[in-house]
């Protein structure tokens, strides 16, 4: 259960992050709005998830997830740049997480 609440976490952490873009400097409410629910509801679950899960573990997999899914995001939806090296920096960082994962034992 605490991998699925980290999970959830991460990928509040992308709505969030996306929602203050479109936010304009929280200068348009209802983006304003969920990026701040958003940022509550993320932070909510990564602090449950880290009742049984490593902090190193929990927190490193909560970050990877909101960068890899904002950067698919930025891609995707903003146009963004999809660069060789931009795409493997995020395989990297994907590495990163499944050997978190791993590493956790659970």
């Amino acid at each position: 259960m605490s991998w699925l609440m980290l999970t959830i976490a991460g990928l509040l952490e992308v709505v969030w992050a996306f929602a203050m873009k479109e936010s304009q400097g929280f200068t348009r409410f209802i983006p304003s709005a969920i990026t701040i629910a958003g940022m509550i509801a993320s932070f909510a679950l990564l602090s449950l998830s880290m009742k049984h899960l490593p902090l190193g573990t929990a927190y490193t997999v909560w970050t990877g997830i909101g960068a890899i899914g904002a950067f698919l995001v930025g891609i995707l939806f903003l146009g963004e740049a999809a660069s060789p090296l931009r795409i493997l920096a995020a395989l990297l960082i994907t590495s990163g997480l499944v050997l978190m994962k791993l590493s956790s034992g659970g």
